[in-house]
C-alpha cells in the first residue's frame, strides 16, 4: 500500500475510534445513578465470538489487530485472565450458551452430526454425561431460558445461506448423521461448528422459532437501528475469514487477526451507536479458544466423560475479553479469572436467570462485579 493509502487507512481507523469515544461521552451524561451495591440495569447483551488466537498475540504493542488490541480497551474493560474451556471450537461455543462441558465429539467439532447419547445420569449441576453432538430436548440453553422469561434472543451467522445448495439461510444445520464440517468457499464461509444453537433439540425441533432466531446477517443492521427490533441477547458469529480462523481466506483476503480487526472496525461502531446499546447495552468480545495454549482457570471441571477438556492440558487457553458499556469504567483492566462458563453465569445474572450446567459451579468468578453501581462512568 502507498504512503497516501496508509494515511487514509489510519484516518479512517481513528475516525471510527473517535465516534465511539463521542458515544461514550454522551452515555456518561445520560447515565442515571443507581443505589450502591446494585447491578446496573443491562437489558441488551451483545456477544461477538472470534477464533483461535492467543492473548499475547491480540493484546500487545505489536498486535496485528490494533483496533481490537489497543483501541477498544480504551473504551471498555480488558479482562486479562479470561480463558476458553476446551479445544477445538464447538465445545467452547456450546459452553457459552448451555454450561455443558466438552464431549469427545464436540471437542472434535462434530465431523458427523450425531445425536448426543447419555451414558449415565446428569451430574449434580445438570450437565449431561455421554457423547455426541445434538443434545436432547431436555438440555436447556440460554435461548430457552430467555424465552421462558419473556425475553428475546437471536444468533446472527455471517454467510449462512450464501450458497443455497449447501445450507439454508436460517437455522442451517446438517441432517442427523450428515457431515458436520463443510469447507469454506469464496462465497460461503459459514461454519456449523461456530453456531452453537443448532446443537440442541430444544432449539432446532421448533422449526419456525429456529428460523426466526438463528439467522444470517441480512437483517442485523436494520435490527440494530430500532431498539424494539433489537433482541435482549444478540450472539454474533462472523464467517471463518472475518472471525480470524482462516489465514489466508478462500476469497484472497489475509484472514487471521488482520481481517478480524477490519471486520470489528465495521461492526463495533454500528453496535455501540445502536439505540438499544446506548440505552442499556453491554458488548462482549472474546475468542472461542487459544491457538497454542491448553491452560485453564477457575478450577475448571472435567469434560462430559471425565476427560481433560484441552487437547494436551486442562482447558482452552487464555484468550482475554473486552467488555464495553455505559455502565463500565472505560480504559480499565481486570485480572479476575473467568472462563466461558463464567461468561454464561454473568449473562444469566444480568437477566435474572438460574445457572445452567457448569455456570453454576461453586465460587465461579464472573464479570458482574464490573457492572456495579460503584463503578464510575467517564468517557
Amino acid at each position: 500500500m502507498s504512503e497516501s493509502g496508509n494515511m487514509r487507512a489510519r484516518s479512517r481507523f481513528f475516525t471510527r475510534a473517535a465516534k465511539i469515544m463521542c458515544a461514550l461521552a454522551v452515555w456518561s451524561f445520560a447515565s442515571a445513578a443507581a443505589p450502591p451495591g446494585t447491578l446496573r440495569p443491562i437489558n441488551h447483551v451483545f456477544v461477538i465470538v472470534l477464533e483461535n488466537q492467543d492473548y499475547s498475540s491480540i493484546y500487545s504493542p505489536g498486535t496485528r489487530a490494533p483496533y481490537l488490541g489497543l483501541e477498544l480497551p480504551k473504551i471498555g474493560v480488558l479482562l486479562t485472565n479470561y480463558y476458553a474451556i476446551g479445544h477445538n471450537s464447538l465445545d467452547n461455543y456450546v459452553a457459552m450458551i448451555s454450561g455443558q462441558p466438552p464431549a469427545p465429539q464436540t471437542s472434535e467439532d462434530c465431523s458427523t452430526f450425531t445425536e448426543f447419547v447419555k451414558s449415565g445420569p446428569d451430574t449434580s449441576l445438570g450437565t449431561a454425561v455421554g457423547d455426541g453432538c445434538v443434545y436432547p430436548a431436555g438440555v436447556m440453553t440460554l435461548a430457552n431460558q430467555l424465552e421462558q422469561h419473556g425475553l428475546t434472543w437471536r444468533g446472527y451467522m455471517e454467510d449462512m445461506g450464501n450458497d443455497p445448495a449447501r445450507e439454508a439461510s436460517t437455522c442451517a444445520h446438517p441432517a442427523i448423521g450428515g457431515p458436520g464440517v463443510p469447507k469454506a468457499t469464496r462465497t460461503d464461509a459459514y461454519a456449523y461448528r461456530h453456531n452453537p444453537f443448532i446443537y440442541f433439540h430444544g432449539i432446532i425441533d421448533n422449526q419456525a422459532n429456529c428460523d426466526a432466531n438463528v439467522v444470517n446477517f441480512d437483517g442485523l443492521a436494520n435490527n440494530l437501528a430500532d431498539e424494539h427490533a433489537t433482541p435482549n441477547f444478540v450472539f454474533i458469529t462472523p464467517n471463518v475469514c472475518n472471525d480470524g480462523h482462516d489465514s489466508p481466506c478462500k476469497d484472497g483476503r489475509p484472514g487471521g487477526l488482520v481481517s478480524a480487526d477490519l471486520w470489528l472496525q465495521t461492526w463495533v461502531p454500528k453496535i455501540v451507536a445502536s439505540p438499544a446499546f446506548r440505552k442499556d447495552g453491554l458488548l462482549i468480545i472474546t475468542f472461542d479458544e487459544s491457538d497454542d495454549d491448553d491452560s485453564a482457570c477457575c478450577q475448571e471441571p472435567p469434560g462430559s466423560q471425565g476427560q481433560p477438556p484441552g487437547v494436551n492440558g486442562p482447558g482452552g487457553g487464555k484468550v482475554g475479553a473486552i467488555l464495553i458499556s455505559r455502565f463500565i469504567k472505560p480504559g480499565t483492566t481486570s485480572d479476575i479469572s473467568i472462563n466461558h462458563y463464567g461468561l454464561l453465569r454473568g449473562i444469566e445474572d444480568v437477566f435474572g436467570l438460574p445457572y445452567l450446567g457448569y455456570a453454576g459451579a461453586p465460587d465461579l468468578a464472573t464479570f458482574t462485579p464490573l457492572l456495579d453501581a460503584g463503578s464510575s462512568v467517564r468517557p
